[in-house]
């Protein structure tokens, strides 16, 4: 027997589809669209890009050395740093360790007639320059008993250097003096026999041998010739 659908349910279902198939063909439209613009625009860009780019790279010049102009005056170094160096370099070249008198090795450190010698002695003239045999501060500068006068210095290690029987003193208490400045003049005060330099090395524990003080500064003085 015949299937008959109603005339209205017929035509419904048509609209239906035609509306469907109206809906499907707008979205397939606009996507199609939507994907063309992309694309348009994504070569836009890559296209403006790559014209900036090639822009760019023509128009970009090559660095250019640049002098400024107090680079082109004549340089000259101040008078303040010359000096600063001279005395650099001066100060660097100039010996720490300096022999006291350029006189021999007379007497050594020890046991001499029956007493302790506690330090060495130089023979020299009357009135010989003494050089004070270190860097360091003057702590005492006069009389004293059995060396008639003498001064004593702080050494730049901490010892203290005692130089006995001068003629004259050229020095005061808190002076600084530096290697090789004179301090005073050879004498044969005290209990002395003639004019000589005695010289003593006193650490925290007492007098020491200045004999081998002196060598590990690199000062040789030789050995006693008595």
């Amino acid at each position: 027997m015949p299937v008959t659908v109603p005339l209205s349910r017929s035509l419904k279902a048509g609209k239906y589809r035609t509306a469907a198939t109206r809906a499907v063909a707008v979205t397939a439209v606009v996507s199609a669209s939507l994907g063309v613009l992309a694309a348009a625009d994504q070569n836009a860009s890559g296209e403006a890009v790559g014209q900036l780019t090639a822009a760019a790279e023509t128009h970009v010049a090559a660095p250019v050395a640049f002098t400024p102009i107090e680079a082109q005056i004549p340089q000259t170094v101040p008078p303040q740093v010359v000096d600063f160096l001279r005395n650099l370099g001066i100060e660097q070249a100039r010996p720490k360790t300096v022999r006291p008198v350029a006189g021999p090795l007379t007497s050594g450190f020890g046991v001499r007639w029956g007493a302790m010698h506690a330090g060495i002695d130089f023979g020299e003239g009357l009135g010989t320059p003494i050089k004070a045999v270190t860097d360091g501060t003057v702590i005492e500068a006069g009389p004293a008993s059995g060396f008639g006068l003498w001064v004593r210095i702080q050494q730049d290690d901490g010892t203290i250097g005692v130089y006995g029987h001068m003629q004259d003193i050229l020095v005061q208490p808190g002076q600084q003096v530096r290697a090789g400045d004179d301090i005073a003049t050879v004498g044969s005060r005290g209990y002395s026999t003639g004019p000589h330099l005695h010289y003593e090395v006193h650490t925290q524990g007492g007098p020491v041998d200045p004999i081998p003080w002196l060598a590990n500064r690199g000062m040789d003085v030789g050995m006693p010739v008595d």
